[in-house]
C-alpha cells in the first residue's frame, strides 16, 4: 500500500515547470495519492485542472480564512463547483486569529458558509486553525458539521483540542511539523490519537519535514511524517502507511484509489 499527502498546494507558483519532477518524486517515495487543496476560486481552476488530468490527484474547493481581500464565496458558488466528481471535500477553510486581527466576525461567516456548502454536497471539511481552536470548535457544533466530519489539517493544538475534534467525527492530520525537534507537545499528540483517525500531510511547498526543513517541500516527503508517527507510537511505517491510507478514503468518500504505474 502507497501513502497519501492528505494536503498540498500543486498549483502554487512553487511547482511551476515541476509537475513531472514532482509526480516522479511521489512514486519513489510510495506516495500514491494527493489532494491539491484550494485556498481561494480565482485559482481554483488550476486545482482542478490538476485533479482532471491526474487520476492519483485530488481536488478540494474553498477559501482560506487568510484570504481577507477577495469576495466571499456564497454557499450556492461553493456548491456548484463542489459538485465536480474530482472535488473531495470543502476547504481549505477554518478560522486565524493569528495572521489577522480585528473584527473578524466575515472569518466566521465564511467558515459557516463553508460548512453548510459541505453539509449540502455530503462532502467533508478540511479545516485550518490557527489562535482560535475554541471558536473553531463552537463553530464546528453550533453548525453541525458532524454531519459530514473532516479533517483538522496541520494539527498543532493541545490533545484537548483533538479530543473535541474527534468527538465531531473529525480526523486529526500531522504535518511536518511534527518532525521538528521542538515540537514536543504535538508528538505527544501523535502518540496518543486514535490509529483510525490519522492522516498524514505534507502542506506543500510549506513546512518540509526533517530532514529536508528549510527546502521547498513536496507531496513526496510525506514519507518522512509518516516515518515519524510511526516511530513515535512505536509501531511499523508498514502499519502506519496502511492505517493512515485507508483513513483517507474513508473519510474522502469521493475519493477513489487508482494504481500508479
Amino acid at each position: 500500500m502507497m501513502l497519501v499527502d492528505s494536503h498540498c498546494h500543486l498549483d502554487f507558483p512553487a511547482f511551476a515547470g515541476q509537475e513531472s519532477a514532482v509526480m516522479d518524486a511521489m512514486r519513489m517515495h510510495g506516495v500514491g495519492h494527493a489532494l491539491c487543496v484550494s485556498v481561494n476560486l480565482a485559482d481554483f481552476p488550476r486545482v482542478l485542472d490538476l485533479a482532471t488530468r491526474y487520476a492519483h490527484i485530488f481536488a478540494s474547493v474553498g477559501v482560506h480564512p487568510d484570504n481577507d481581500e477577495t469576495t466571499e464565496p456564497a454557499q450556492t458558488e461553493l456548491v456548484a463547483l463542489g459538485q465536480h466528481e474530482r472535488v473531495v471535500a470543502v476547504g481549505e477553510t477554518g478560522l486565524d486569529y493569528y495572521r489577522l486581527q480585528g473584527d473578524l466576525d466575515w472569518q466566521r461567516e465564511r467558515f459557516r458558509t463553508h460548512i453548510r456548502a459541505a453539509i449540502a454536497l455530503n462532502k467533508p471539511l478540511i479545516v485550518h486553525t490557527r489562535s482560535a481552536a475554541e471558536d473553531t470548535l463552537r463553530i464546528l457544533r453550533e453548525e453541525d458539521a458532524a454531519q459530514v466530519g473532516g479533517v483538522m489539517h496541520c494539527f498543532t493544538e493541545s490533545m484537548d483540542v483533538a479530543e473535541a475534534a474527534l468527538e465531531l467525527g473529525f480526523y486529526i492530520s500531522f504535518s511536518g511539523i511534527v518532525t521538528f525537534k521542538s515540537a514536543l507537545s504535538l508528538k505527544e499528540v501523535a502518540k496518543q490519537v486514535p490509529l483510525e483517525r490519522i492522516l498524514v500531510e505534507t502542506d506543500s511547498p510549506y513546512l518540509a519535514p526533517v530532514p529536508h526543513r528549510g527546502a521547498t517541500n513536496q507531496p513526496a516527503w510525506v514519507r518522512y511524517v509518516a516515518e515519524e508517527v510511526a516511530r513515535l507510537r512505536d509501531m511499523p511505517f508498514e502499519a502506519l502507511v496502511q492505517a493512515s491510507t485507508a483513513n483517507f478514503f474513508r473519510l474522502f468518500r469521493a475519493a477513489k484509489p487508482v494504481i500508479v504505474a
